[in-house]
């Protein structure tokens, strides 16, 4: 509001900033999200979500495979953190590549939020892969899958979310349906460890947060896919070698990588970089449909990757585990119906893709 004082009289100049005026000088256009270089912006809502999907899928079920992959390698197991710090390494290098790229270089997002996300990130990723030397792999994702529940429990908390019961219904179809295939598991081919449970069990709850707080970051700074993964990820880069050095747990990894250069370096570089691709897309869906959507996308590519694991490496099946996988997939409709219960017609669930969250945008908290 402007005081202007005359000579003769007073009068009072009310000037209201338009939209883009009131918005950070760093923020071009709220709708501006690139993935990869490409502008997801100029697609409808629908096209966004499914590009989204289909990146997450292709290059995540790949991950999957490559991951599981190198953990099968002989003597591997021990180095989970080791594959962890290369990880992070070659996805730093990724996101510097990409943000050179983009116009706009400068960082958004405080350091001090980095450092945060950093560390959840550094224990999400260190503690699954390193589950992997105490777990086989479908046990290790089906644990990886129950994050539903803490990303809604952690809505509510950071963000002041509230979930309806369609909901609740579907995170707890999904966690009786993991907690099946788990059983199921256990029963035909037992390789449970207690040290492998509580490392994935403390990985799911750092994923659980970390979820809510990238999408409260994104949204509230405005900030792109390429510098939430570079600077989270070269911070990651210091912490785990810094853990590693104080622990010696540096000069055994490296001896024995250095033996098997392309079974290690190797794999884990095409390992990194179709993550890198991965984290693009499920960090557009955070910030385009919100955490919760994310999760669910990501909790199906999962049970794909079980899948993918029985057929390119030899398990025991039982169909117990068709049984559970179906309960999951019943969850995640449930989910997605969930967000159009106001229209209560299922030829209608598509109009979610087309609204997004931002029809409603909060930017401290969201009701879902």
């Amino acid at each position: 509001m402007d005081l202007k004082f005359g000579n003769s009289r007073k009068y009072i100049s009310i000037s209201i900033p338009s939209k883009s005026d009131t918005m950070s000088p760093h923020i071009k256009s709220v709708d501006d999200i690139r993935v990869l270089g490409i502008n997801l912006s100029q697609f409808q809502k629908t096209v966004q979500f499914f590009i989204c999907v289909t990146g997450v899928f292709v290059f995540y079920l790949i991950y999957g495979y490559l991951q599981e992959l190198i953990f099968s390698v002989e003597g591997f197991k021990p180095f989970g953190w080791y594959l962890t710090l290369v990880q992070f390494g070659y996805y730093s290098a990724f996101g510097l590549v990409e943000l050179q790229l983009t116009q706009d270089k400068r960082r958004r997002i405080p350091a001090k939020t980095y450092m945060i996300i950093a560390f959840l990130t550094v224990a999400t990723m260190g503690l699954s892969n390193t589950s992997l030397g105490y777990l086989n792999y479908p046990t290790q994702v089906i644990f990886k899958c129950c994050k539903l529940i803490p990303v809604m429990i952690g809505g509510i908390f950071i963000q002041g979310k509230r979930y309806n019961v369609a909901d609740v219904a579907a995170a707890v179809c999904m966690s009786l349906g993991l907690i099946w295939f788990t059983l199921a598991d256990s029963t035909v081919a037992p390789n449970f460890n207690l040290t492998g449970v509580l490392l994935i069990s403390m990985a799911l709850c750092a994923d659980a947060v970390i979820g809510n707080v990238q999408e409260k970051a994104m949204k509230l700074h405005n900030g792109s896919n390429s510098e939430m993964v570079l600077y989270s990820y070269s911070i990651g880069f210091v912490y785990i070698l810094l853990g590693l050095s104080i622990t010696s747990g540096l000069g055994s990894a490296v001896a024995f990588c250095s033996k098997n250069p392309f079974q290690t370096y190797g794999y884990a570089f095409f390992f990194s970089l179709t993550g890198y691709f991965g984290i693009s897309f499920v960090l557009a869906l955070i910030k385009i449909f919100g955490a919760l959507i994310a999760v669910t996308v990501t909790t199906g590519r999962k049970a794909m990757t079980i899948v993918l694991s029985f057929l390119f490496f030899a398990k025991p099946f039982t169909f117990q585990y068709v049984w559970s996988g179906l309960l999951v997939v019943l969850g995640i409709f449930l989910n997605v119906y969930s967000k159009n219960m106001d229209k209560m017609k299922l030829s209608q669930i598509l109009t979610l893709l087309k609204k997004g969250p931002e029809g409603k945008t909060r930017t401290f908290s969201q009701t879902v």
